[in-house]
């Protein structure tokens, strides 16, 4: 008895600490947004990002919750967003949905960089691994593999003129543009992929950026 209320106990806390600590990322936050001049902002940063952007989490701005853009932003408009393997995670609808609500908070000429796992790459394992269900880290819960010509309908389609940075086509043939990780670097591409030393494509993302006019 004794020790199941000890255990109890303990799992309170814990969860207490969390709360806490969520809440003190919320305000921090929210004051970020309210003091800074150029607001950039990384969706689902999972702690990591570079100098200059904003970190958030989805219980404070979930991309499906408009309540969140309101209360974060206001009238304040964003100069870019990034999204690193966030939308693979979302339905098809939800993404569009989720597209849309960016583009209403965003600036003219502001830019939102999203980076999924490609369904066009040629490579049968990495698909096994980043499929719907696959094998890799987080695919449990991804609910679309894109390709180029999907994503790009989604940005389309919420109003943003799109510009193609990397990508593999129906061919399974590689592009990629120049890019400036100033706007948004992408650590699971080409480039910035430890994987891909050596000069192997061994792990790259479809990266796509949108462009509100």
């Amino acid at each position: 008895m004794l020790k199941t209320l000890k255990i109890r106990l303990g799992l309170q806390y814990y969860l207490l600490k969390i709360r806490f600590r969520l809440l003190l990322e919320e305000l921090l936050f929210l004051w970020r947004v309210r003091n800074t001049a150029e607001i950039k902002i990384v969706i689902g940063s999972s702690g990591i990002f570079e100098n200059g952007w904003i970190p958030t989490n989805y219980q404070y701005l979930n991309l499906l919750n408009e309540r969140h853009w309101v209360r974060a932003f206001g009238g304040k408009k964003i100069d870019a967003i990034l999204a690193e393997h966030v939308f693979e995670h979302l339905t098809e609808d939800e993404g569009s949905r989720a597209l849309e609500i960016c583009h209403k908070y965003m600036k003219k000429g502001a830019r939102i960089r999203v980076a999924v796992p490609d369904g066009y790459n040629p490579n049968v394992d990495y698909i096994e691994m980043v499929k719907p269900g696959g094998s890799g880290a987080g695919s449990e819960d991804h609910k679309v593999l894109y390709n180029v010509e999907l994503l790009e309908s989604l940005f389309v389609s919420a109003g943003f003129s799109v510009q193609r940075l990397e990508y593999y086509d129906s061919n399974g043939e590689f592009h990629k543009s120049i890019w400036n990780p100033d706007d948004g670097k992408i650590n699971r591409s080409l480039e910035y992929d430890p994987r891909n030393s050596g000069g192997t494509i061994n792990y790259t993302s479809l990266i796509l950026d949108g462009i509100k006019q």
